[in-house]
């Protein structure tokens, strides 16, 4: 198994965020290198996440748009309280 590469790359950021993030990792003492990688590594985590769920909403208004099948409102809605309430409930069934 292979070690992966660290290669560094530069960014280029304006003075005052800088000096912000200087700031911070002063605070939290630790070095503006470790927060910046931190910072990036949980923004793309986020928005990994965030393109996951638009490819499932876009695949599912695909599959709609296909077969017609949805759940109402009212139905979602009182599925949702039944789970909020702790009870472990199917979802409603879907119809056309």
């Amino acid at each position: 198994m292979s070690v992966p590469t660290i290669r560094p790359v530069a960014i280029k950021i304006d003075p005052e965020i800088k000096e912000r993030v200087k700031r911070l990792a002063d605070a939290r003492r630790r070095t503006p290198h470790w927060l910046m990688r931190e910072a990036i590594q949980q923004y793309v985590e986020r928005e990994e996440k965030r393109e996951a769920l638009r490819q499932d909403a876009i695949r599912a208004w695909n599959e709609y748009q296909t077969t017609g099948l949805h759940v109402t409102e009212e139905a979602a809605d009182a599925w949702l309280v039944r789970l909020e309430s702790g009870e472990d409930v199917e979802p409603p069934e879907c119809h056309a």
